[in-house]
């Protein structure tokens, strides 16, 4: 008999699990109150607001189940097979606790194949074939029961570090059953007593029972023999036991949808009763239990929009992983690059790490030096000095000449000696700046002074002539000969193009005689 309970269990399993190929993975997010009862609403307001660490439970379906299986009676008689049968409810308490109700009810049957004692404990059932047979009887019995349980189950794998959500839900569980059991006995042949004379005792147990078949009507006519209360509430008149007793056992369940899961549950009732067989063994003081193997459909109750699936089901690790990949919720500082000089361009990449706090630096750190002066901008009192008042003193100021004594001198400018600026873009940029419009400007007035100078404007293509910057480079070289032959009026016949490797940002000008 165990050998087949156990091969159904494992036929049932296999069956659950072939049916896991349509899992869909839950989504609970640990932000949305919506799903939130408002008794917890104050707890989720407090964690959107970043005052409290932890999101509140929220609110979960409850689970209908409906299940059926094998039942046998672990007592003195040997079982055969019967069925239960039933329906369950199912809340959770937490993501691993939860409770459930349940009625089974159960039918089933025993034969033994040995004579033995007659018992006549609260009935006088066997009283006339145990007087026909020398005080020996055949046990055999027929039981109905109604149980009611109430349990306390844990689960064992929703909580993965591994996975986002569990596909199979293994849970324990044990609580407490009321039995109401009616037993009865296939005592009589009729009104008549049964004789076991023509059954040979000593052959096999299939040939005995065979035997003890033909003989018996199959009525179960008696209550059977019994200790305890009764209550007038069975097939027969006064044939009910009331029993209290404690149940356990485990189970599996194979999630298939956000509505629906297949189990499978071997469950084990302890009455602490010997008669739930009908017959107490003088030999022994073993007391009767139920087995109950069974394959369950279970289905999830509640408006989606409102629960989550039952908490069982749900990894309590699913957010804060999911929020370590992609936070959302997070409090993530403001990453801080070290700039030693505070100059906005961090120490990887500044060229000049100890420029003076608030001194305007281009894109490399360096301090700016608009008009080519040779003293940065920090320092310059005169931040645009003409090149014809050029070289400048410390402050960067120049010394003009005195604009009444050289009206109608022309000046001779020695080409060479020339210094002009150079024209800085940005990025992918070959727009002239309002900022170098002022030193193109300054160039200006210093080609005019100096009208038989040419001027070579060098453009960069970046380093080794990379991909693309040849011609970004000679974009800007036009761009700054456009601004001074169209803008400022200077001859187009006196600029020299050309363009180098280096520095891709900037457009150097210099004298080309």
């Amino acid at each position: 008999m165990a050998s087949k309970k156990y091969l159904l269990l494992g036929g049932a399993m296999l069956l659950a699990a072939s049916t896991s190929f349509a899992q869909v993975t839950p989504v609970y997010d640990a932000l949305d109150s919506t799903k939130v009862p408002a008794s917890r609403q104050a707890q989720q307001n407090n964690f959107s607001n970043h005052q409290y660490d932890f999101p509140a439970k929220p609110r979960d379906m409850w689970e209908l189940g409906f299940h059926g299986g094998l039942h046998v009676i672990n007592g003195t008689v040997p079982a055969r097979p019967g069925f239960g049968g039933g329906i369950s409810l199912r809340k959770s308490l937490g993501h691993t606790f939860s409770v459930r109700a349940e009625y089974t009810g159960s039918f089933d049957k025993g034969q033994d194949y040995r004579l033995r004692p007659v018992i006549t404990t609260g009935s006088s059932a066997w009283a006339a074939t145990a007087a026909a047979n020398g005080g020996m009887i055949v046990p055999n019995y027929k039981t109905a029961t109604h149980q009611l349980s109430l349990d306390m189950i844990a689960s064992l794998s929703n909580i993965l570090f591994y996975k986002a959500q569990p596909k199979v839900n293994w849970y324990v569980f044990g609580g407490y059953s009321l039995g109401l059991i009616d037993v009865d006995v296939d005592a009589l042949n009729g009104t008549t007593a049964y004789n076991y004379s023509g059954i040979n005792f000593s052959g096999s147990r299939k040939d005995i029972r065979s035997q003890l078949k033909s003989l018996q009507d199959g009525d179960y006519e008696s209550n059977a023999p019994s200790q305890g209360n009764r209550a007038n509430i069975g097939r027969k008149s006064d044939n009910q036991l009331l029993r209290h007793g404690a149940d356990f056992g485990t189970g599996v369940a194979f999630r298939v949808s956000k509505r629906f899961n297949i189990g499978v549950e071997e469950k084990y009732t302890m009455y602490f009763d010997d008669y739930l067989d009908g017959y107490s063994s003088p030999y022994t003081s073993h007391k009767d239990a139920f087995s109950y193997t069974s394959i369950r459909l279970n289905f999830n109750l509640g408006n989606p929009a409102k629960r989550v699936e039952p908490l069982w089901w749900i990894n309590p690790l699913n957010y804060a992983y999911n929020e370590l990949s992609a936070p959302r919720h997070m409090k993530l500082p403001t990453p801080v690059l070290p700039d030693a000089d505070g100059d906005g361009v961090t120490d990887q990449f500044d060229r000049e790490p100890n420029t003076p706090a608030g001194a305007p630096v281009d894109v490399h750190g360096v301090a700016k030096d608009t008009d080519g002066d040779g003293v940065p901008d920090f320092k310059d009192k005169q931040l645009i000095t003409p090149t014809y008042c050029q070289p400048v003193d410390a402050d960067g100021v120049g010394k003009c000449p005195d604009p009444e004594c050289c009206k109608n001198i022309v000046a001779k400018t020695d080409c060479n000696s020339l210094v002009l600026p150079s024209a800085s873009f940005k990025g992918n940029s070959t727009k002239i700046s309002a900022e170098n419009e002022a030193i193109l400007s300054s160039v200006a007035n210093t080609l005019r002074t100096s009208p038989s100078c040419n001027i070579l404007v060098t453009g960069h293509a970046g380093a080794k002539g990379k991909k693309g910057g040849v011609d970004l480079s000679s974009r800007r070289v036009d761009a700054v000969i456009d601004y001074l032959a169209d803008k400022q009026g200077i001859d187009r016949g006196r600029f020299i193009k050309q363009n180098t490797p280096g520095e891709s940002s900037t457009v150097d000008l210099a004298p080309a005689n």
